[in-house]
């Protein structure tokens, strides 16, 4: 059994900030690559960014610069700090978690979502 909980959404003015953290708990042996997804109304979930457990990042085009992933492997944590938000940045964001619960194979794992609304 494994949960991922994310919080850190809120309402935010064009150019703010806001910072994302989703914590994996339950029966876990290892976490191998971690990410952020975001679906807005009418689209598509698309990635917005992703770390693997060696710390390599990939980020979409239009978030790279002002976006940073980052994770804490002490505490099955990963981060999104967003910066110069924008209001197409308005979306529900998705923690995403591919892990090894010691048993079969590696699977991703997804977290309930949080909103972020961009909005002066």
């Amino acid at each position: 059994q494994v949960q991922l909980v994310e919080s850190g959404g809120g309402l935010v003015q064009p150019g703010g900030s806001l910072r994302l953290s989703c914590a994996a708990s339950g029966r876990i042996f290892s976490i191998n690559a971690m990410g952020w997804y975001r679906q807005a109304p009418g689209k598509e979930r698309e990635l917005v960014a992703a770390i693997t457990s060696g710390g390599s990042t990939n980020y979409a085009d239009s978030v790279k610069g002002r976006f940073t992933i980052s994770r804490d492997n002490a505490k099955n944590t990963v981060y999104l700090q967003m910066n110069s938000l924008k209001p197409e940045d308005t979306a529900v964001y998705y923690c995403n978690s591919n892990i090894d619960v010691g048993w079969g194979r590696p699977r991703g794992y997804w977290g309930q979502g949080t909103q972020v609304t961009v909005s002066s």
